[in-house]
């Protein structure tokens, strides 16, 4: 009988080993505090059974060792059940409360006050303002990451994050008594100030957080200059309510991104705006089934045989009611909504279509460049839609000049594989405004394109700007050493003219040249037979 009992009580030990053991094992697994009072339960139930083990009377020490061992085991076991079972799911519960709660007021990336919180802060202030009318000024800024999106789609959704993080950081760091920082989503931040002296303040305030942006943000691919654009509500002239505020603010700064300025305060009449923008759009939906859409092309001259080597295909739309609208009112609007994917189809088959048309008639062939928008160039089926489009109309490739801007090369392995794929078709491929982007030289050098177009606002007072005139020098001279052709874009008189001739610069387009024309009169004004016939 007793060797039945130390084998039992041999078997109950090697049972609590083992559960020590099975609960340790996975080591590098984190306990929770109530798992380590079980283990530590378990321990001392196996120290209590090897005390009782030791077959001798009760009033032995070893025995009443083991006894208290026991004790402890169970009072132990007893708490880390009750830890595991209440305590710690209760705990948990209230961090993921608190959690949710915290992700309903704040931004999970950057960790900032949300629009939620502002909205709250913004009725807060008025409350208080209403209630105490010696508080100053108090300004809400909306302000809004330029070409946030480019960035975002050429390096990628990983760089677009750590931008957005890095300038959180930077105005936060400037953030003084009486302001506060929001992220309102996207690339937009709210700054609010609140019991400011005077309106001029708070503009000299906007203008200090825009001054933090003149040196340049580090990311993992390298350096890049950023800006800002500004809309500002001033309490009480620009809304009553935190929602009016908070909408102005975001009217003023749309406005400010479409005037190319830093900093925009709102105005009613930027409502209207906004209105008219909205049924823009709305308009510009239907305008390519409706046929509203035409081309015209501007010529391309050589300038050492002042020959007419190329064309530009521009896009115009003509409204029903309103008739000619400017590019610059609807082409922003196109590519924010991505109506500009189809509409950049549109117009790329119809160059080529009216390219082919022109060879079939017997005129000598030239090349039809045609600009690609980023969300056309980052798609990924880009290099088959173009080749189908050739193949169908027949056009050689070799006709065909794609162009695209510095800001779509700022991811190099997603740019170089996308331009090699269209090479592969046998198109040209230029830069289009080169040298108002973020291109790097060291990957110009390596990149399958085949010219360089100098951008109108160097050409345009390159006789009166020393700096302008060394800049077009400098790509000409750049572009002829890694073997590049160079285009001058919107040259205007003959002065403009023989200064690039003196750089050597290949080719020019331009007003001095014509404006750009619809096809029937490039047709009369510049094409030239292929064949002449000998009388």
């Amino acid at each position: 009988m007793n060797a039945l009992k130390q084998t039992l009580d041999l078997v109950v030990l090697f049972i609590y080993l083992i559960g020590v053991a099975l609960i340790v094992y996975p080591g590098k697994v984190e306990k929770s505090a109530s798992l380590l009072i079980i283990i530590r339960s378990l321990i001392f139930f196996s120290l209590g059974q090897a005390f009782c083990m030791n077959p001798l009377s009760i009033g032995e020490l070893d025995h009443l060792f083991g006894m208290v061992c026991s004790g402890i085991a169970y009072y132990l076991l007893l708490t880390g059940v009750y830890r595991l079972t209440i305590e710690e799911p209760f705990h948990e519960k209230q961090q993921i409360e608190a959690r949710i709660n915290y992700l309903a007021y704040h931004d999970e990336l950057t960790g900032l006050p949300n629009r939620r919180c502002l909205m709250q802060r913004v009725e807060g202030m008025i409350q208080i303002s209403q209630k105490d009318t010696s508080k100053g000024f108090s300004a809400l800024i909306i302000m809004n990451i330029n070409h946030f999106k480019n960035i975002n789609d050429s390096l990628g959704h990983y760089a677009g994050d750590l931008l957005l993080q890095l300038v959180s950081r930077r105005i936060a760091g400037q953030v003084d008594r009486n302001e506060e920082l929001f992220s309102m989503g996207a690339d937009e931040f709210a700054f609010l100030m609140t019991d400011r002296s005077s309106l001029e303040g708070c503009l000299i305030r906007a203008r200090e957080l825009l001054r933090l942006f003149e040196s340049p943000v580090s990311l993992e691919s390298g350096e890049y200059h950023i800006s800002l654009s500004m809309g500002i509500s001033i309490y009480p002239g620009d809304g009553t309510t935190a929602e009016q505020m908070i909408q102005n603010a975001d009217t003023a700064v749309h406005n400010a991104k479409d005037q190319n300025v830093e900093i925009r305060r709102y105005t009613p009449a930027m409502q209207m705006k906004a209105k008219e923008r909205l049924k823009l759009e709305n308009d510009l939906r239907r305008a390519l089934e409706r046929g509203e859409f035409y081309l015209v092309y501007q010529p391309q001259v050589q300038l050492d045989s002042g020959e007419t080597v190329g064309m530009e295909a521009l896009l115009r739309w003509n409204h029903p009611k309103r008739g000619l609208v400017s590019p610059a009112d609807f082409i922003p609007i196109a590519e924010e909504s991505g109506l500009i994917v189809p509409i950049g189809e549109w117009v790329l088959r119809t160059a080529c279509l009216q390219n082919k048309e022109w060879q079939m008639k017997g005129y000598r062939p030239i090349c039809v460049s045609i600009n690609l928008s980023i969300r056309q160039f980052l798609q990924p089926n880009l290099a088959g839609k173009i080749g189908a489009i050739l193949d169908e109309i027949g056009l050689d490739p070799c006709y065909v000049d794609l162009e695209i801007t510095e800001s779509m090369t700022l991811d190099k392995e997603t740019t170089f594989e996308q331009l090699n794929r269209l090479k592969e078709l046998g198109v040209f491929i230029s830069i289009d405004d080169f040298g108002t982007g973020y291109s790097s030289l060291h990957y110009l050098k390596d990149m399958p394109i085949d010219r360089l177009k100098i951008d109108r606002s160097f050409v345009s007072d390159v006789l009166e700007d020393s700096n302008n005139a060394a800049i077009v020098s400098t790509i000409t001279s750049m572009a002829h050493h890694l073997k590049l052709k160079v285009t001058a874009e919107g040259v205007e008189n003959v002065e403009q003219l023989e200064f690039l001739r003196q750089q050597h610069c290949h080719e020019a387009q331009g007003f001095l040249f014509s404006k750009p024309i619809q096809a029937a009169e490039f047709e009369l004004s510049f094409l030239k037979p292929l064949l002449r016939l000998h009388s």
